[in-house]
């Protein structure tokens, strides 16, 4: 079986091959003292190493391949940061590799030292078909080692999307406020409708809701003329007194609203219709405007789920999906899921990057107890982990699963991955 590079590191790592009587491919004596640690940048595969050659102690760098000629092939042999490479360590030596000096460079071969058992399962996670390289030994695998690891996969998660927060609040000029807004308007949006909110978000700043706070109407006019609903001829006495609010709203304020046509309704529940959503997002601006200063300085998950339960949408919209007839009654509060998806996504986030930000821990901490209160999300992927055999108990762990999925699983770096390293140690 043909393998990469990454297969060798880790056997050179975690000296997973035969130590008896090692020797040199010019038949020295080599003992290994200290492997080294891995480099993932530039230069030598491992730094740090000390090995004894014969009766010579070294010091230095390690580079790993799986053929001496790739030396060469890499153009090792004109780069100055490769002089201090004491060993190489490689599958196959086919051919002499010398320093720019002139030396000879030792060379280690793993070809006949490297156990089949170790092979064949590394070949098991690499070659198989199924949704997830591990998905038939993972069950095996000690819970502490899967949490330990999920844990590391769900810091990954957060600090990209900590990363994203922080562009965002630069672009804002450091209006944490403004910035929340904007994540929370997305994610009202869901999937389907998650752009179209954003670029709403964008079109009318929440200050502006801040000067209409005590008058919930002329909210609903400005959320509904900003989001582009309020064009055209309406039968209806509502619709038609908030076009006629947001005429004069938009007038004073300069607002280009949206087009409508961005929306999207097909293939949706009509209480997830985004006039649903829009009067759901008004609701919540009456109820709690600047909702980041709330969110902040609420400790627990009940008293944070409350903020987006009760809210005071607008009668109109217990019998309308949207402005141009009465329908059948419909739910007009969030549901529990969606409430959940909301603190998940935007709430955590949100306090995870707060605490990176400004280097608190407090808040770092708060946003990791949020999510182990938060059920675990349950979707494809996350189905498949629990159908081979893993427990997932809280939102902690699926968003850890969802990293673990995409970064690693999707990627086949099961050498880069901890439950990965101790299924290959099994062997």
């Amino acid at each position: 079986m043909r393998f990469p590079e990454d297969f060798l590191h880790y056997v050179w790592q975690f000296r997973s091959f035969d130590f008896n009587e090692l020797k040199t491919t010019t038949n020295e004596d080599l003992k290994i003292l200290k492997p080294g640690l891995l480099n993932k940048n530039a230069g030598p595969d491992f730094s740090h190493a000390k090995i004894k050659i014969g009766e010579t102690l070294w010091a230095g760098n390690v580079e790993i391949h799986l053929k001496s000629s790739d030396w060469l092939k890499h153009n090792h042999q004109i780069d100055l940061s490769y002089e201090n490479v004491i060993l190489h360590v490689v599958f196959e030596n086919d051919a002499i590799i010398k320093r720019i000096d002139g030396t000879i460079l030792p060379v280690l071969e793993l070809k006949n030292r490297i156990p089949d058992a170790l092979i064949e399962k590394y070949a098991s996670l690499f070659l198989t078909l199924t949704d997830f390289p591990c998905s038939a030994q993972i069950r095996n695998v000690d819970g502490f080692i899967v949490n330990s690891f999920l844990s590391r996969t769900l810091l990954e998660r957060f600090e990209v999307k900590t990363n994203a927060v922080l562009e965002n609040l630069n672009e804002l000029n450091g209006n944490w406020d403004e910035t929340f807004y904007r994540f929370i308007a997305r994610n009202f949006g869901f999937k389907v409708n998650a752009l179209p909110f954003e670029l709403f978000s964008k079109a009318i700043s929440q200050n502006i809701y801040a000067k209409h706070k005590d008058n919930a109407f002329q909210i609903e006019a400005l959320v509904f003329g900003t989001a582009g609903f309020l064009s055209g001829q309406f039968e209806e006495e509502y619709p038609q007194k908030l076009q006629g609010e947001f005429k004069y709203l938009r007038k004073k304020y300069k607002i280009k609203p949206l087009e409508v046509s961005i929306w999207k309704f097909m293939r949706m529940r009509p209480q997830n219709f985004p006039t649903i959503r829009l009067a759901q997002f008004a609701a919540l601006i009456v109820k709690a405007n600047h909702l980041f200063s709330k969110v902040m300085t609420i400790k627990d998950t009940l008293s944070l789920r409350s903020l987006f339960e009760n809210l005071p949408v607008n009668e109109y919209w217990k019998t309308h999906y949207h402005f141009k007839k009465e329908a059948q009654p419909v739910t007009t509060q969030i549901g529990k899921t969606s409430i959940d998806n909301i603190l998940l996504n935007t709430v955590a986030l949100f306090l995870f990057a707060y605490g990176k930000h400004t280097d608190t821990q407090f808040y770092i901490s708060r946003a990791i107890k949020l999510l182990e209160n938060l059920p675990a999300e349950k979707n494809a992927i996350t189905d498949k982990f629990v159908e081979a055999g893993l427990k997932i108990d809280n939102a902690f762990a699926s968003q850890g699963i969802l990293q673990l999925k995409k970064q690693y699983c999707d990627q086949k770096k099961c050498l880069s991955c901890g439950i990965g390293i101790k299924i290959l140690k099994q062997a």
